[in-house]
């Protein structure tokens, strides 16, 4: 089997991930971002069920435990900042994670360590994006953004859920493949040293009119903070994407008078400098490639913040994708694999048994959810149902339940075993 060239567009934990496996197998990577450097940014992420054993095939877990945050649990407080609830994180290894779990990282931290896993035998472009790209029998043409081209066999999107090679493959008259859930949460982190005594763990907020708020410690000198709209306004929602200083304003009028610690936090939030506002959604598609385009994580199944399931499907995702492409293509002979084993035709079958393996996973990862009848639709919004939901909240942590783990987050994919795929064990160098 003659090496495969694949280019990978998105240089973030999907993008980077497939690049790991498919390196290892011998062929040549190459992973274009259109961010200048390594954008080893964003806020606290973790791993579940299948996602950690991917880690774990990928040698990962010593450099993911010197790196991750050691969170102990999530609490709920009122507006006077007393607990009513403490949920903390299953630490025994076994059964379902709660909502923080026992492999919590920093998405940054997470991205690099795959990146340095990979940077010696990965070409990595920054700067760079796709223009255009035609698509015949044999391979793709690419066309950059630098005026350079190339041909390659594979084209993978791995370029978020606003995936412009999502766009480009499947058209601009294509049906509307992202499900706007109707919640916005800006993301930033401010400097806030731990006191004497202070626990790393999250702190949840419910504030009257659809507004949460949370908090969250990863090192002694910040904390993150996440602000969460169930209603938004119109002007968040006319804001464009991007547009950090509309965004911001926005944000601080909802936010304005919801109590807690909102007066210190919106004062930090017109300081900071790594302010993030997403649009929380689902994408959705009947297929995850055409011809020689193939699309991976958020790019081609955005499953939402609301899952917990983000970063594992990502992994998962480009651990069966690069499995089948093992599979059916076999390993290049410089890397020791049998001549003759599969040709390039494989590819097609790699791609269509991709999709068939890994969806049955994803369809329960995002089965139920749409706008109107998510977790953030059951948050009460008057002062009164605030406090009852607190109570119940309560009641459930004393009798020790995790909410979280069996009726909320998407850990539990029943049915589905991750599989074993011996080319790529044999590529583990």
């Amino acid at each position: 089997m003659a090496q495969l060239k694949v280019l990978i567009c998105g240089g973030g934990i999907a993008g980077n991930a497939l690049a790991f496996w498919l390196s290892k197998l011998g062929h040549d990577i190459t992973v274009i971002e259109r961010f200048p450097s390594l954008r080893a940014t964003g806020l606290q992420v973790d791993l579940r069920g299948h996602g950690i054993e991917v880690m774990r095939r990928m040698g990962l877990e010593p450099g993911f435990r010197a790196k991750s945050v050691e969170e102990q649990g999530l609490e709920v407080v009122d507006n006077s900042g007393r607990q009513r609830a403490y949920f903390p994180a299953n630490k025994t290894g076994k059964g379902l994670q709660s909502f923080s779990t026992d492999f919590e990282i920093m998405r940054g931290d997470l991205c690099r360590l795959i990146y340095d896993a990979t940077k010696d035998r990965v070409k990595y472009v920054f700067g760079t994006y796709i223009e255009s790209f035609e698509e015949n029998n044999s391979s793709v043409k690419v066309q950059f953004s630098d005026g350079k081209s190339g041909q390659f066999d594979l084209l993978v999107g791995a370029d978020g859920q606003g995936s412009r090679t999502r766009k480009m493959t499947f058209g601009p008259d294509t049906m509307e493949t992202f499900h706007s859930l109707g919640v916005y949460i800006g993301y930033f982190t401010i400097p806030r040293e731990i006191l004497q005594g202070e626990e790393y763990k999250l702190t949840s907020y419910i504030a009257p009119g659809g507004r949460l708020m949370f908090t969250r410690r990863h090192n002694p000198h910040e904390i993150q903070i996440y602000l969460a709209s169930t209603t938004g306004s119109e002007r968040l929602k006319n804001s464009q994407k991007g547009n950090i200083k509309e965004e911001k304003e926005a944000m601080a009028e909802i936010f304005q008078g919801a109590g807690w610690q909102t007066e210190h936090i919106l004062q930090s939030l017109e300081d900071s400098n790594d302010f993030y506002c997403e649009r929380l959604g689902l994408v959705k598609l009947e297929s995850w490639s055409q011809g020689r385009v193939v699309l991976l994580g958020d790019a081609a199944y955005c499953p939402s913040a609301t899952t917990g399931m983000g970063t594992t499907s990502s992994l998962v995702g480009a651990y069966i994708l690069a499995g089948e492409i093992s599979k059916h293509c076999g390993r290049p002979r410089a890397a020791g694999g049998d001549e003759g084993h599969a040709t390039k035709d494989g590819l097609s079958t790699a791609l269509k048994v991709y999709n068939q393996k890994f969806r049955p996973f994803m369809d329960q990862v995002q089965k139920g959810l749409a706008k109107g009848s998510t977790v953030w639709d059951w948050i009460p919004s008057t002062p009164l149902g605030i406090a009852f939901f607190n109570f119940l909240l309560g009641v459930a942590a004393f009798l020790r339940l995790n909410v979280f783990g069996k009726w909320i987050i998407r850990e539990d994919v029943r049915g589905w075993t991750l599989p074993d795929y011996k080319e790529m064990v044999q590529g583990q160098k």
